[in-house]
């Protein structure tokens, strides 16, 4: 539950890194059946809501080449409110911070805490699972970010099961392109067909400390495949951390590392001109009190 008040308050939509993304098939109505592990960061954009008497919905930070009736915090307001029946209006604050295209899950986070903080300013009463269920309808990463815990998905990623992660900081690189989800997913290249596997395989790898080796990114292929620079990220973290992979569908590229320390050794190797960032792993989303 939130804590009140809330009106004016700054509240965060923190971002995900999928640890590991597998496609082991694909629906009759075209949505992709995925295998992953969501970790979220301490990297958020931030959003405030402030009440209107005009029962009207304004993003008051309309974001470059993004209507605003596109945008999925105004898109998750008006979902609310027609499953509602409330009339309130309200105008929405959004700071954002996490690269469109970035395979960080940006606008589900914004859609989440613009769910979770309606639904208690407006007193709509909706439980967790109730509003998971309504923020499936504005993407697929929706419910994990209203659920709240670090999760192990299935499905098309609304079957989450909560697991815990050990503290991990992250070295995360920024390919100047934004990745299209709809391309890279459409991509004739892209395999369907990895083998479904058990929580368990996961779980016993982390108690053999490779958890951050296991299994793989499947977009990874098709995404370097239509965005190369992506390619050459990757290949720099490869070669210098041992490791990296891609976030969902990209752009972003991460390397996990046991401490800050590493992170920023890592980061000061760099080439010039890249844009990076250090994450750490949170336990929890953080409006999950």
């Amino acid at each position: 539950m939130l804590e009140t008040p809330l009106w004016g308050k700054a509240l965060p939509a923190p971002a995900k890194l999928n640890l590991f993304l597998h496609v082991i098939g694909c629906r009759a109505d075209g949505y992709h059946l995925l295998q992953t592990l969501f970790r979220f960061i301490d990297f958020a954009d931030s959003l405030a809501f402030l009440p209107r008497d005009d029962g009207k919905i304004i993003l008051e930070t309309p974001l470059a080449n993004i209507p605003a009736e596109r945008n999925l915090a105004v898109r998750a307001a008006r979902l609310l409110r027609e499953q509602t029946g409330v009339h309130d209006g309200v105008s929405i604050r959004l700071e954002k911070r996490l690269p469109s295209g970035g395979g960080l899950g940006g606008g589900s986070s914004d859609a989440a805490t613009t769910l979770l903080a309606l639904n208690h300013l407006w007193q709509t009463g909706l439980s967790s699972p109730e509003l998971q269920a309504l923020g499936l309808n504005l993407g697929a990463d929706v419910p994990v970010f209203i659920r709240g815990q670090n999760a192990f998905a299935e499905g098309v990623g609304e079957r989450l099961t909560p697991v815990a992660l050990p503290t991990s900081w992250y070295l995360l690189l920024f390919p100047p392109v934004a990745a299209d989800t709809a391309a890279v997913f459409r991509a004739p290249g892209l395999r369907r067909d990895t083998p479904v596997m058990r929580l368990a395989d996961w779980q016993a790898s982390m108690e053999h400390n490779v958890g951050h080796n296991f299994g793989r990114n499947d977009l990874e292929p098709v995404a370097t495949a239509l965005y190369p620079v992506i390619g050459e990220y990757l290949s720099w973290l490869r070669a210098h951390a041992g490791r990296g992979r891609m976030s969902g569908s990209g752009a972003t590229v991460f390397a996990e590392c046991p401490d800050e320390a590493a992170a920023l050794a890592l980061a000061g190797k760099l080439p010039s001109g890249w844009k990076w960032r250090i994450a750490r792993g949170l336990s929890r989303h953080p409006l999950l009190i």
